[in-house]
């Protein structure tokens, strides 16, 4: 039985991700601050993972087979973390956003982000660069890791409210605000990320690997899967969000080439608009 800890996984797509892990069979430990308790059958250690003493007490002598890092924000984080954990194997739960600075009009492939530099003085990151720095700090150490760059997700019980702002101002009559001429990203749906992170965990490849749907979404997209006559408003800047001004589209063929086979985005986005006009 492998040995799984999970930092995080305490609500939406995180906490799916735990409960198919234990049902698969594997002895899983959640580690978090202590806000939401673990599902029955799981192990749970309270602990700040920014607190680094605190977070060796919480941890005693346990080592891990593979260590599934949900909430990993910054290089300070990921060097912590590297320094504590003892595990053969560490999966991080990376986004979309690393690719935030890349132009392209193709499928973006992980190899178009190799993140390099790393500086642990900044006292604050923006989320993409975040990502991409922690991403760095565990790809030069000597543990194998993955970094797992997900799609903007949708469904379930999404507390973002962005696909929310969508359905609330289209049922109401009111436009969304877009760019001119919005692109697509890709998108997944929340039960999908949570298998998708599952297979992945008791998987073995490593590097960066991309998780998306089939199909790529623009702002226009979604709200015409909304309603049949939606209203737009063109502006420069403070856009709805997924309005994007810029091709975002990740490429997934590394993870299908790997063996997991991902769902189009027309299987299940009416599902997701249903979910966020239920929420």
């Amino acid at each position: 039985m492998n040995k799984v800890l999970v930092l995080g996984g305490s609500r939406y797509f995180g906490r799916g991700v735990v409960e198919r892990l234990r049902d698969a069979g594997m002895d899983v430990t959640v580690l978090n601050r202590g806000s939401t308790p673990a599902p029955s059958g799981v192990a749970h250690l309270i602990a700040d993972r920014d607190d680094e003493a605190g977070l060796k007490a919480a941890l005693g002598s346990r080592s891990f087979d593979v260590v599934l890092d949900q909430v990993c924000y910054t290089p300070v984080q990921a060097e912590i973390a590297r320094r504590v954990l003892r595990t053969d194997r560490y999966v991080m739960t990376s986004t979309i956003e690393v690719y935030d600075q890349v132009r392209t009009e193709t499928p973006m492939a992980e190899s178009l982000v190799t993140p390099a530099t790393v500086d642990l003085g900044l006292p604050e990151y923006e989320y993409g660069e975040g990502k991409r720095q922690a991403e760095a700090v565990f790809s030069a150490g000597d543990t194998p890791f993955v970094s797992v760059r997900v799609a903007h997700v949708l469904g379930g019980e999404d507390f973002t409210g962005r696909l929310r702002h969508y359905v609330e101002r289209l049922d109401a009559g009111d436009a969304v605000d877009i760019h001119a001429g919005p692109r697509p990203s890709t998108f997944i749906h929340a039960s999908e990320i949570a298998d998708f992170l599952t297979w992945a965990t008791l998987a073995d490849f490593t590097g960066p690997v991309n998780a998306g749907s089939h199909g790529g979404l623009s702002a226009v997209d979604i709200a015409r899967a909304i309603s049949i006559e939606p209203r737009f408003r063109v502006v420069e800047r403070d856009a709805s969000p997924f309005s994007f001004d810029r091709y975002a589209v990740l490429d997934t063929s590394r993870a299908t080439g790997l063996g997991f086979s991902f769902s189009s985005t027309t299987d299940w986005l009416g599902e997701a608009i249903e979910d966020a006009r239920k929420g």
